[in-house]
């Protein structure tokens, strides 16, 4: 299911043993677009460090409660490695992260969860969080450095939000929120404002598209021309489906990520080929 980063905003985290808090935003990673944790405003319990809850966690949301259950008590929670609200996510601490819970790195294969490319579906006992991890399942020091080549900084989809959107021929507008794939935690589409150029249209542009982000200038570059983005489907919530998503590639001349679904080759493999990341 797509879901806006906005609309998770409005639901209740639920562990197994009571409520810890809201969504406050998304980190993901700026190579696979893919959601890696999501950081919680926890109010006055645990307000002196970030609570981060990986996608491992998460249960399908309860629309009809507005609730995102997550399959953890808050005894593991608060037992979990500490993240000073000021600091930014090592590797280092990733590592012990994934090890206290007993899930698998997701720099440890090809595909966006390492081995997979959907979410491990082992899922954790109430009693397994800081027990050991198979060995094979560990980032080990190797993968680590060898991670160290592309940018490793996690990006956080509201400090993202307000970065301008340049096309191959100028400033396009700026992104206002992301699309999220539950099945898989990526990140489908960036939804940008053109209200500066176009007045009153958004616009969506899949991570595929663009070509570069340049973080220090507050800017992403998208491989495409202002014509051809005038003349995209205008997006609004009410028309993202199937038959949009399917119009909107085809005139991009681009195949959708739906085409490769189970059953048919490995849909989410790495991209050869990422999105560049400059400082």
């Amino acid at each position: 299911m797509l879901r806006r980063v906005k609309d998770f905003e409005n639901y209740i985290l639920r562990a197994r043993d009571g409520d810890i808090g809201k969504a406050k935003e998304f980190l993901f990673d700026d190579h696979e677009w893919t959601v890696r944790y999501l950081v919680v405003d926890t109010g006055s319990w645990l307000s002196s460090r970030n609570v981060l809850i990986s996608p491992h966690a998460l249960n399908p949301a309860i629309d009809s409660d507005d609730v995102i259950p997550i399959d953890l008590t808050k005894q593991q929670i608060e037992a979990s490695p500490t993240l000073e609200s000021d600091e930014p996510v090592s590797r280092q601490f990733e590592q012990q992260y994934h090890m206290f819970y007993g899930w698998p790195y997701y720099g440890g294969g090809p595909y966006l969860w390492g081995g997979s490319s959907y979410l491990w579906a082992g899922g954790i006992s109430s009693g397994s969080a800081g027990q050991s991890l198979a060995a094979d399942t560990v980032p080990t020091d190797e993968i680590l450095c060898r991670e160290a080549t592309w940018d490793p900084n996690l990006r956080s989809t509201k400090e993202v939000s307000g970065y301008h959107a340049q096309a191959l021929d100028g400033e396009i507008g700026h992104v206002e929120d992301f699309i999220i794939d539950e099945d898989n935690w990526s990140i489908r589409y960036l939804i940008v404002d053109t209200k500066n150029w176009l007045p009153g249209k958004h616009v969506l542009i899949s991570p595929r598209w663009i070509e570069k982000c340049v973080w220090d200038e507050r800017k992403v570059f998208v491989s495409l021309s202002r014509e051809s983005i005038l003349q995209s489907p205008e997006y609004s919530p009410e028309t993202l489906n199937l038959g949009y998503e399917e119009k909107l590639h085809e005139h991009y001349n681009s195949h959708g990520y739906w085409e490769n679904r189970p059953g048919r080759p490995e849909p989410f493999a790495k991209s050869a080929e990422p999105v560049k990341a400059a400082k």
